[in-house]
């Protein structure tokens, strides 16, 4: 950890510099000799990447960053509050502490907190940037988290952890065990040290095989921002052997998205019927979930198919995901097409669809964009429509 890069011009100079082009400032000769120019241009890239995912960082004086990957990779504030949420109690101990955004927002939830990470100059500049931004309940260990774990000898409330994917870990299949640290390998111990575990997973995780490879698991928060999944959590509680619940999040600029069920439930047998006066689309989290009947079942809504995962009804609804009043409902058909949609500009989206936004495009001279909303789909009775909206 550099500190001449908290120099007073170096500090001025990285804040009159976010959001250049680093191509271009790599050109310039560096005007501080003390650090390396490329120091300094990382420090400029990487605040500009924090600047709306970590305000609280971005507004503080003298904080280190480290490399812009780094804050790719770490929790938005937003996703960071939402887990404070989870946890309570005296102590919580996070075996993967990375930039320490987590553990910020787990300092106010939690008495007292410990940041755990292998990289030693990681964990310097986390523990810097901890004093400046006025945090004293949060202490770092350098190392190995295991062996932390183990040599602090104590019980603690909750335990968490965001493994990483290892390089070598090869195919599409994401799971736990091709992580570091392996999770499902080390529950026991986990589970000797506290009765509360928070793993972090990305979201292309498959959830039933989250479930097969974890025990004990009690909640599942698939967590979205701006109708993207950004992660999935999983809470594990010792010897609980219950039900599943599943806990979707969409968190907006105006308000939070929540919707709830009981994982694997088959009870929830939703009605199906042609498209109505409305039409919802669920958000990414929902989407996520597979908890398509619960939704239907909840909001008193009709599934337009089976694998469709589109809903209508004849009243206007509140709804966890984007509504439309549809204005048409045609016939995929030649004729329909050239009369309502050849040539025209819209905003198109597939589900249960045998063809691709691309090539509906291509094959009928649609542009993008617009007011106008076409949902290519397939009806219960298994016919291929297109419902023509304006979005609510």
């Amino acid at each position: 950890m550099d500190l001449h890069i908290l120099n007073s011009d170096i500090q001025e100079f990285i804040d009159h510099n976010i959001g250049v082009s680093i191509a271009k400032l790599a050109l310039q000769k560096n005007p501080f000799p003390e650090v390396e120019w490329m120091v300094v241009l990382n420090q400029i890239e990487a605040k500009t990447k924090a600047k709306d995912k970590l305000p609280n960082w971005f507004k503080t004086k003298k904080i280190i960053y480290p490399s812009k990957i780094s804050i790719e990779q770490t929790s938005s504030e937003k996703t960071a509050h939402y887990k404070s949420t989870i946890v309570s109690g005296a102590k919580l101990i996070d075996l993967t502490g990375g930039f320490g955004v987590d553990d910020f927002y787990f300092s106010k939830s939690v008495s007292t907190v410990a940041h755990c990470e292998i990289n030693a100059e990681l964990s310097k500049i986390v523990a810097h940037n901890y004093d400046q931004l006025g945090i004293e309940n949060i202490s770092c260990y350098a190392g190995d988290s295991a062996a932390t774990l183990e040599s602090l000898y104590q019980k603690w409330d909750w335990i968490y952890i965001d493994p990483s994917r290892r390089n070598d870990a090869k195919g599409k299949v994401f799971m736990l065990k091709d992580c570091l640290p392996s999770v499902p390998d080390n529950l026991d111990l986990y589970f000797k040290n506290s009765d509360a575990i928070l793993i972090k997973t990305a979201p292309l995780l498959d959830i039933a095989a989250g479930v097969l490879e974890l025990q004990n698991v009690k909640t599942i928060h698939i967590v979205a921002l701006e109708n993207d999944v950004k992660e999935l959590l999983w809470e594990l509680h010792k010897d609980y052997q219950g039900k599943i619940e599943i806990k979707t999040i969409n968190i907006l600029k105006d308000k939070t998205e929540t919707f709830d069920f009981i994982w694997s439930d088959q009870s929830q047998t939703p009605n199906y019927d042609l498209p109505q006066s409305y039409l919802y689309e669920p958000n990414s989290a929902i989407m996520k979930s597979g908890g398509f009947d619960e939704v239907a079942t909840f909001y008193a809504l009709n599934k337009l198919h089976k694998h469709s995962h589109l809903y209508t009804s004849a009243n206007l609804i509140s709804f966890p995901g984007r509504i439309f009043e549809i204005t048409r409902c045609i016939p995929y058909s030649k004729n329909e097409m050239k009369t309502y949609l050849q040539d025209k500009k819209a905003n198109i989206t597939t589900r249960n669809f045998p063809d691709t936004v691309e090539n509906i495009r291509k094959k009928w001279k649609i542009k993008d964009g617009g007011n106008l909303y076409c949902f290519f789909t397939t009806d219960e009775n298994n016919n291929k429509i297109v419902l023509i909206c304006t979005k609510i």
